[in-house]
């Protein structure tokens, strides 16, 4: 059977007489960038996004949109491969994946589709790498700017130094947390080290950096004062891909349920809901509400699992959901009684700026960043606080819940995060940033 049209990926390499379809002069008054797709490449077999890998391909759609006569796109593959990216399949990549995190079409299409982009993508690393990147870069005659919008390779900063040498690039870079440094009690072993080997890059090297949250500008000053070096550092909250502009939600389902979104991992704190309603089943029995699970399983975690698998009084309440698309998310978020986020720690709130988006009430963890998202809106207690989550639960559940009507009051003047506040004060910095870096 042929590949359809749409599937083929472009050349794996141009023909030498050529112009390198990924390094066009610019013909704009804003600077040319060397946009970074390693995240999404090394993404390409999940059916899934994490928060990180939304904020990838929001940036490249962005930039595709609007910057694409001045666009070229560079990654690193899994073995270390560091090279260009041919523009049509850089882009491809991304309308293949947004369409299959999204739920668009047919899944099993939609895989194949990523599938084979992302294997032509990786010929390309294959055969042409670092060399060729930084040739091509001073070719095109112009400085570059460099984006990274993920902490991918960060950890290994001789590349990033080779191509600020020899690519003469200027290296922007945004910071999404701290977390692992701050609270190495949650990551994986050796994440605290590496996490550390990462924000030192940035603090040597970025001559701009972007954060999601004062909270994660605040964690990384220490790292800037330590390397004596003061890069502008924009704090720009980040926009919304999974919903649309603010609506009502839908009709609640009965019987009633709650939904908790994100990876499950010790900092998300899953044992609280999971021993909450766990007592909400011998109270209740029957009677007590649902709770929906949407997330992968990460790492440390047997203790939720084995509730999740083996609690008696948990089945028939728990449902649990590791890969669903952005549409069936959207919808179970919009029937909930209120979205649960007892986080131990977050670097930005992107769960409770989608709930509230859709007019879904949300009980979190009274932590800065949630706050900076939510405001006033959510209701906030202390992640430890068990009987406060269960009084919480208990009254949301309820359709006569006064709390939660004075939620949806105040959520009436909550104004969401958007994309295009972020791209216009991240378009500035980088205009700004390559106007310093020719001098």
């Amino acid at each position: 059977m042929g590949t359809s049209p749409q599937l083929r990926a472009p050349p794996l390499d141009p023909p030498k007489s050529a112009p390198d379809p990924a390094f066009s002069p610019s013909r704009s008054r804003h600077p040319p960038i060397l946009f970074d797709l390693s995240r999404l490449l090394s993404r390409a077999e999940r059916a899934v996004p994490s928060g990180i890998d939304r904020v990838e391909i929001a940036y490249a759609r962005h930039l595709i949109a609007t910057a694409r006569d001045r666009l070229s796109f560079a990654a690193m593959a899994g073995w270390g491969r560091f090279g260009p990216l041919p523009a049509a399949g850089a882009i491809r990549l991304v309308e293949t994946l947004g369409a299959l995190w999204r739920g668009d079409g047919d899944d099993r299409a939609s895989r194949r589709a990523v599938a084979a982009v992302a294997r032509h993508l990786r010929l390309n690393l294959l055969l042409r790498g670092e060399a060729a990147l930084c040739a091509s870069a001073r070719r095109s005659g112009e400085r570059l700017v460099y984006l990274l919008v993920s902490h991918h390779h960060l950890d290994q900063p001789a590349q990033l130094q080779r191509l600020k040498e020899r690519a003469g690039v200027a290296f922007v870079c945004l910071v999404h947390d701290l977390i692992p440094i701050e609270f190495p009690e949650y990551a994986r072993p050796g994440q605290a080290a590496r996490h550390q080997r990462r924000m030192e890059t940035v603090a040597q090297l970025a001559d701009a950096v972007i954060v999601n949250s004062t909270s994660t500008s605040l964690a990384f000053r220490p790292l800037l004062e330590r390397a004596n070096r003061t890069p502008p550092v924009l704090i720009a909250p980040l926009g919304i891909d999974l919903v649309p502009a603010a609506q009502s939600a839908t009709a609640h389902s009965h019987p009633p349920y709650f939904v908790c979104i994100g990876t499950i991992e010790p900092k998300k704190n899953h044992l609280l809901l999971l021993n909450l309603w766990r007592r909400l089943a011998i109270e209740q029995g029957g009677r007590a509400p649902r709770l929906v699970l949407i997330g992968q399983r990460g790492w440390e975690n047997e203790n939720v699992i084995d509730m999740i698998e083996r609690s008696l009084p948990l089945r028939g309440l728990i449902e649990e959901h590791n890969a669903l698309p952005d549409v069936t998310v959207t919808r179970l978020l919009r029937g909930a009684r209120a979205l649960l986020l007892p986080s131990f720690a977050e670097g930005y709130g992107l769960p409770v700026a989608e709930a509230l988006a859709l007019g879904v009430p949300v009980l979190c963890s009274d932590l800065p960043a949630l706050r900076a998202v939510g405001k006033d809106v959510p209701e906030y207690l202390d992640p430890l606080d068990g009987p406060g989550w269960h009084a919480a639960v208990l009254d949301y559940a309820q359709e006569t819940s006064r709390r939660r009507r004075a939620q949806l009051t105040r959520l009436s003047e909550w104004k969401p995060p958007c994309w295009e506040d972020h791209f216009d004060a991240v378009e500035t910095l980088i205009d700004d940033t390559f106007e310093r870096s020719k001098s």
